[in-house]
């Protein structure tokens, strides 16, 4: 694996992590999910070889154990998978063990992670019809005894369908919303009540599945409330903002990958007597895609020095998320544009990488909402 121009900014253990990964994404992952996210399906083989690098534990603390990575280690792992497919990204590294990590118990944490070392999956439900206004959500916790009885439901869950635990969130006191009327729950799979409904037949991000859960009369004891109970909605916020820059490396990785093709292609199509990229047209665009996903890759891994130097920093996180959600389908639509007619082929792989990038503008918080975030921190 050859130097890059960013190593001087990494240790040499992250570097060496960095080409384990690169390595397994490029040469299994890249040409598996190719043609796995034809059909939709998750390469459960290839979920089995991550795990067995390791790759689902990076955030898990030694411990419980698992790897135990700071954040900008992780982002740099997280954004070579991508690179190689970023719904088998997303697979892979789901949310683990965040919500534990800020509001669980020792017996919660223990739990949890021992789940994951032998190969679970941890999800997070926040989302239902209401979209980007979760305080508005309908799921309700009914508390009766030393038990809560939910009813409602979730949507747009990823690994809602293989997750062994979900963080779900519901209404347990509608007229205080969102100042202490929200809780979480750690949802077991096999909960009676619980059903998960069909994956979505998604845009893109298709070899991680996204799904609905439902919720009937479902009992959980108090032992499964992660936090007080009232704090759920600061800890939902409180996770997408430890989980974006993360995300956003995903999406750095789409960039990159998709900048990668736009580069080879330009080299090796030669019109009027010359290769495209000696065209300024076409040269200037590429600089244009390598100085954005320049951009957003230092401004993840600012997001994650912040973290890891235990800053809350809420403007440089979404900051982060938005400019790369931006940055990633920015240039994955240009690299469509470098390669013409090819581009918007199935035969060549920007199309697929375009159609993962979108997502990165919508999930965990919309660019839009992230602005509102961000002008909010501004002015406050």
């Amino acid at each position: 694996m050859s130097m890059r121009d960013y190593d001087f900014m990494l240790t040499e253990d992250q570097i060496d992590l960095r080409n384990l990964v690169a390595d397994f994404a490029q040469n299994q992952v890249k040409p598996i999910c190719r043609e796995a996210e034809k059909t939709a399906t998750v390469p459960e083989d290839l979920v089995k070889t991550a795990y067995e690098m390791g790759l689902h534990l990076v955030t898990v603390p030694e411990e419980y154990g698992g790897l135990g990575l700071d954040c900008i280690s992780y982002a740099v792992v997280r954004e070579e998978l991508a690179r190689g497919d970023s719904g088998f990204a997303s697979r892979v590294f789901g949310f683990g063990f965040e919500p534990l990590k800020l509001a669980g118990t020792e017996e919660q944490k223990k739990w949890a992670a021992d789940l994951m070392v032998q190969g679970g999956v941890l999800a997070f439900g926040l989302t239902e019809s209401t979209g980007s206004d979760a305080g508005s959500m309908k799921t309700t916790a009914r508390k009766v005894g030393d038990d809560y009885v939910i009813n409602g439901g979730k949507t747009f869950i990823t690994n809602g369908d293989c997750a062994d635990i979900i963080t779900i969130f519901a209404v347990t006191d509608k007229e205080k919303g969102t100042k202490g009327g929200i809780t979480a729950f750690l949802l077991p799979k096999d909960t009676p009540g619980f059903t998960v409904g069909e994956h979505e037949d998604k845009m893109g991000i298709r070899c991680v599945h996204t799904n609905s859960l439902f919720f009937d009369e479902m009992v959980l004891n108090k032992k499964y409330m992660l936090g007080e109970e009232g704090q759920g909605y600061k800890i939902a916020m409180q996770i997408l903002d430890n989980s974006r820059p993360c995300t956003a490396a995903s999406a750095v990785g789409v960039a990159q990958a998709a900048l990668d093709e736009a580069v080879a292609y330009a080299k090796d199509r030669v019109v009027f007597g010359k290769a495209i990229w000696k065209h300024e047209g076409i040269g200037f665009l590429l600089a244009d895609m390598e100085m954005r996903t320049q951009a957003a890759r230092q401004m993840v891994w600012g997001a994650c020095k912040c973290a890891d130097a235990g800053i809350v920093n809420k403007k440089l996180v979404c900051s982060a998320k938005c400019y790369a959600g931006d940055t990633a389908m920015y240039v994955t639509q240009n690299a469509v544009q470098v390669l013409g007619g090819n581009g918007y082929s199935r035969e060549y792989p920007v199309e697929k990488l375009m159609r993962d990038a979108k997502i990165y503008q919508i999930f965990e918080g919309t660019n839009q909402i992230q602005r509102m975030i961000i002008s909010g921190q501004l002015c406050h």
